[in-house]
């Protein structure tokens, strides 16, 4: 998590769908804006919203009116996939009836909120040839909003972590959004190594008779400089025949996706080659690798902590995102004033 004195996003107001465990909530306020408003309905990710913000999450948005939410600038949503039944129809907000994207478009139409902040997993581009993309893409244009899409990687942005999502911006068109552009990637050299707990208990050793590590690798020495690190994962080794959640990996590179439901015996976190072991993350190192500060409080449960980070977000992209929504922001008010000005002169 990036750490900033800078409140540009004082006295903006953000709702938080599908909040999850509020990734975009410790990367908006750390900024300066303020959620008045979350729901999620998994109770589990809601008791720990609630112990981290204090802020009692709503339950399923698809049964809360969208009169009942206050007004807001920002609407953020993490929201769940699902395929859109007649998509590429170009019948826009109707195509998007019976999916949670739907609630997502009921509530921009309703609210008409400055910015719309929206993630999703990666394969969103491509599924279903597209037309599922380009249905939410025509859907948020058909509601007054100007729309901007990327896929980033969060490993680089100074996260050692493999997880590459795509990332939606849509300013309402009342607002100025053409100097808007994604972030350029930092690429900072970062690896796994750098925010490893020392020996954790809670972070699973595997001990078995068919673990594999490959010949080219080397136990001893340094595989790379601190500036030359590949910010990538490294495999070095497999269990049994190496399938999803049976590859191992080595600390200097990045961490692979974590994930709420993989399989394997790495499931959700992977396998590394740790001080001589075969481990899993433990949570808190799933935390770090998410850009969750260490203050941040992880639910008691193991299994539903990996669940949690798996299918949250990566606050310091949302960061490096948000900086730039700032900016677009920050310019308007700025033209809008010398406008007012202008007017009265």
């Amino acid at each position: 998590m990036i750490k900033s004195d800078k409140k540009i996003f004082e006295n903006y107001k953000f709702i938080d769908l599908f909040s999850g465990i509020g990734g975009f909530h410790l990367a908006l306020n750390s900024l300066g804006a303020k959620c008045i408003f979350a729901s999620e309905w998994d109770k589990y990710a809601s008791e720990t919203y609630q112990e981290n913000f204090e802020i009692k999450p709503s339950g399923d948005i698809t049964q809360i009116k969208e009169t009942e939410i206050p007004a807001h600038d920002i609407l953020c949503a993490g929201f769940p996939c699902q395929a859109f039944s007649i998509s590429g129809k170009q019948k826009g907000f109707e195509d998007t009836r019976g999916t949670l994207f739907f609630d997502i478009a009921r509530i921009a139409n309703y609210h008409k909120p400055k910015v719309l902040f929206l993630e999703n997993v990666k394969n969103l581009v491509k599924h279903d040839k597209g037309n599922t993309f380009r249905t939410i893409l025509y859907t948020l244009e058909e509601l007054g909003y100007n729309v901007f899409a990327k896929v980033l990687n969060s490993g680089h942005f100074g996260l050692p972590q493999n997880r590459e999502r795509v990332y939606i911006v849509a300013f309402h068109k009342t607002i100025k959004a053409g100097s808007f552009s994604f972030p350029t990637p930092i690429n900072r050299p970062v690896c796994l190594e750098q925010i490893l707990e020392n020996s954790p208990n809670d972070a699973k050793i595997i001990r078995r008779n068919d673990i594999e590590i490959y010949k080219n690798y080397s136990a001893s020495g340094s595989l790379f400089s601190e500036t030359e690190l590949p910010n990538k994962p490294i495999q070095i080794g497999k269990v049994n025949k190496g399938g999803q959640g049976e590859r191992i990996y080595h600390p200097l590179g990045h961490a692979i996706t974590l994930s709420a439901y993989g399989g394997g015996v790495g499931s959700k976190t992977g396998l590394y080659l740790i001080d001589g072991k075969i481990r899993k993350l433990s949570p808190r190192e799933c935390a770090r690798v998410q850009g969750f500060p260490d203050d941040f409080i992880i639910n008691s449960s193991i299994t539903q902590a990996y669940k949690q980070f798996g299918n949250s977000v990566s606050v310091n992209v949302l960061q490096y995102i948000s900086l730039e929504i700032a900016k677009v922001l920050q310019e308007n008010k700025i033209t809008d004033k010398i406008e007012l000005e202008l007017k009265y002169a």
